[in-house]
């Protein structure tokens, strides 16, 4: 016997941060993930532009990009997964990775952007950590063998 699948039960159980903006880039749905991953509650959140997660000196490119798919139909980000800096409500910096798919109505129109989107903070902290020290070793090997 199989059961209906419920999708606001799925929309909560998610760990990743479902979030869907209509075509003026309004936040239309916030998933429990989300509020987890920024800070803003789903009342706090829907309805607001999605510059509540963008940090200031990424807005006007976003928004660029934006608005031209919505206009065109068209993203080039379907299937790439996209690094890159967000915000959380207290303030602070995180760093995310996400999805996105674009929903269009019968005649083609674009009407919103769907994004999946995971918290990669600490992997984005580790990672450049990682890079430090390789750095480090490159400098410490390069003035060992000039050294000799």
């Amino acid at each position: 016997m199989t059961t209906a699948l419920d999708p606001a039960q799925l929309l909560d159980a998610v760990a990743d941060a479902l979030v869907v903006c209509d075509a003026k880039g309004d936040i239309t749905l916030w998933n429990p993930a989300a509020e987890r991953m920024f800070g803003f509650s789903p009342a706090e959140a829907i309805g607001q532009p999605l510059d509540i997660i963008i940090p200031e000196r990424l807005r006007k490119r976003h928004w660029d990009g934006y608005f031209e798919t919505m206009r065109t139909g068209i993203t080039r980000y379907g299937t790439t997964l996209l690094r890159v800096p967000a915000v959380h409500k207290d303030g602070r910096a995180l760093s995310i990775a996400f999805t996105v798919a674009l929903v269009v109505a019968a005649d083609g129109t674009a009407t919103h952007v769907a994004s999946v989107i995971r918290d990669e903070t600490e992997r984005w902290k580790e990672e450049r950590a990682l890079q430090k020290r390789i750095g480090e070793l490159e400098a410490k090997l390069k003035a060992t063998s000039q050294a000799q």
